[in-house]
């Protein structure tokens, strides 16, 4: 169904990012959806959250990807209440027959028994360690982390066995674990990266429906410096005519919070992302959704979306050389860094239960 119709059809709901549910590419068959008139009168008011247990095989995912500065990571969560209109890990739910729009970001997944299984693959001969990404999916600390707590037992594993981990988040629970974060950062094992979108409450009240506040994502990197955590802020993502104006006051405002380092990455919009985007464009902001995707795919040799390794974090083309020189010019008047001077320490890494811990 086309963004324009989809967005006519289904009115944005009160929290949520996306505006409906596009139909799953692997199904065998699909529906059209029709406005008969009677759909705004019958459709809720607001969606609530579902959460279902997985029991998954293995903890670790494994990347090969040279755009990523990890070759492994742990997703303790599938979807995400955060409802980011353009996360592009919202295709990742078509493989669980659901759909990458409402379905992402109201029927979640929860993983129990996953600190069991990352025990179990810690301890296998031959492992060898290098720092964990939580997550490479979705938000470790979503708002369903509160009551399930895997990120904070993951942790707590990594700690006890001494194995490095880098956290990205935009949510403000994640100062809930600041003791043992701080406790990991004395040993060298641990860094947070905080993602920045906006300064501008209303936007992100709408791109990131149910993430923390502007100023409380910046009270994390004040917060977390303060204890002695590596902080560093991840600008991302930046979009064309939409948030890009303030790539520099995003920096500004990380530097004088802590922020050591900084980063950004250009809007990625894979598969059903791009109609979703679209579609949120057309319902929150219909005077510039014209410019907005024209822009975007300046930035893409004209599609919506360019994947290819070595252009899909960055894009090509003068607005995206513009973005690029802007973000290094800033970031070098702010003397932050582009990467942590000091690595995290994998050499003290020992595997859980080893044998020498049986005895006294």
């Amino acid at each position: 169904m086309p963004a324009s119709q989809s967005a006519a059809f289904r009115a944005p709901l009160k929290g949520r990012g996306a505006t409906y549910d596009p139909h799953n590419r692997f199904a065998p068959t699909h529906s059209d959806a029709v406005d008969d008139g009677w759909w705004q009168d019958e459709a809720p008011a607001t969606l609530a959250t579902e959460v279902r247990e997985e029991h998954p095989k293995t903890a670790l995912s494994w990347n090969r990807s040279p755009d990523l500065g990890f070759d492994r990571s742990i997703n303790p969560y599938r979807g995400c209440e955060h409802g980011c209109v353009y996360c592009y890990a919202r295709p990742s739910h078509a493989y669980w027959d659901l759909s990458p729009g409402l379905d992402f970001e109201t029927k979640l997944i929860a993983k129990s028994g996953l600190v069991e299984r990352l025990e179990e693959e810690l301890c296998k001969p031959g492992y060898v360690c290098r720092p964990i990404n939580l997550s490479g999916n979705t938000d470790c600390y979503q708002p369903i982390e509160a009551e399930w707590q895997t990120t904070r037992r993951v942790l707590e594993l990594l700690l006890a066995c001494r194995h490095p981990v880098t956290l990205v988040t935009k949510s403000a629970l994640i100062l809930r674990d600041s003791e043992l974060l701080a406790e990991m950062a004395e040993q060298r094992l641990v860094r947070v990266f905080v993602s920045l979108t906006s300064l501008d409450a209303n936007l992100k009240r709408s791109l990131e429906p149910r993430t923390a506040s502007p100023q409380a994502r910046l009270r994390v990197i004040r917060e977390l410096n303060t204890v002695g955590v590596p902080v560093g802020a991840l600008l991302s993502p930046m979009i064309p005519g939409l948030n890009d104006h303030e790539l520099e006051s995003l920096l500004e405002a990380a530097s004088r919070a802590g922020a050591r380092t900084a980063g950004w990455m250009l809007l990625r919009l894979p598969h059903e992302v791009a109609p979703l985007f679209e579609a949120w464009l057309e319902a929150h902001y219909p005077e510039r959704a014209a410019k907005v995707m024209s822009l975007i795919r300046q930035c893409r040799g004209g599609k919506d979306y360019d994947g290819r390794f070595g252009h899909r974090f960055r894009g090509e083309g003068v607005f995206a050389d513009l973005l690029a020189q802007r973000f290094q010019h800033a970031r070098r008047r702010l003397g932050m860094a582009e990467r942590m001077e000091e690595g995290l320490d994998c050499s003290a890494f020992r595997p859980p239960h080893a044998q020498g811990e049986l005895f006294p």
